[in-house]
């Protein structure tokens, strides 16, 4: 590993530690995740620029890793404005007390930065390999893979929002539209259109660049995702249980019927 792949890396982790004094100012650590979307795109950017990838293979994945992670950060930034300090850091500041300051820098600050990085392999493998012509089917079908993907997610946070605003539904769970099919469609789309860049980043031949889309797999399932925020929203919203017993939690599928019991 050398030239582009450890420059990406090191400009990542100073963007993800140049947000911890600002967090430390703001006494707000989830601003991280307004900026988790941007590193991607600053890796895809360093990649374009001093990789030995294909030229139009590199834009291309620039171009969608800007899309979503510029549309994810405006998203989250809208969503958590004026809410304060996500209740997950609100925790985690809880328990560490007034160690938190110094523990949010390696936890949250870098780690988060060295994630993204990880995830990203695909993204690297296409703007730092090169491989015969451009494009091969296996661009197009993974450029379209993500497209589905994008469009599934950004829909999914357009029906949560509009949901939200309403302040009839406080308190409700949102069950209609693409949450109908299941109750994660956000992670759901997040998911597809990683595994489509990884199709992009499998064209350089670079097969071990899949455990990118494989680590964000298990973080939308297994850590940041669905099984966290399942953990407690049944507390919040009455009306999960009946939810969860009809859509199935990730991969979309049509409602079941409620089993009544005799």
């Amino acid at each position: 590993m050398s030239g582009p792949w450890l420059f990406s890396l090191g400009a990542v982790v100073a963007f993800g530690a140049a947000l911890w004094p600002i967090s430390l100012a703001l006494r707000n650590s989830g601003i991280v995740d307004v900026f988790w979307g941007l590193f991607f795109v600053a890796i895809a950017a360093v990649g374009c620029a001093f990789g030995d990838g294909d030229p139009s293979r590199a834009k291309l994945v620039l171009v969608l890793t800007a899309a979503w992670g510029v549309r994810l950060a405006a998203h989250i930034a809208l969503r958590g404005r004026g809410h304060g300090e996500d209740r997950r850091y609100a925790a985690m500041r809880a328990n560490h007390g007034r160690h938190w300051g110094l523990v949010s820098l390696p936890l949250v600050f870098l780690l988060q930065p060295v994630l993204a990085w990880i995830v990203s392999l695909p993204v690297q493998a296409a703007t730092n390999l090169r491989v015969g012509e451009f494009p091969r089917w296996t661009d197009a079908a993974g450029a379209a893979i993500f497209v589905a993907g994008f469009v599934f997610e950004t829909v999914a946070d357009l029906q949560l929002t509009a949901f939200r605003r309403d302040p009839a539904n406080s308190g409700r769970v949102l069950d209609r539209g693409l949450w109908r099919l299941t109750r994660h469609p956000n992670y759901f789309g997040e998911f597809v259109l990683w595994w489509g860049l990884g199709l992009v980043g499998l064209t350089t031949g670079a097969w071990w660049s899949l455990a990118g889309p494989a680590l964000m797999s298990v973080l939308l399932l297994r850590v940041s995702g669905v099984t966290l925020l399942e953990r407690t929203i049944g507390e919040r919203r009455p009306e999960y249980a009946r939810y969860r017993a009809t859509t199935n939690a990730f991969f979309p599928g049509p409602p079941r019927p409620i089993r009544r019991t005799s």
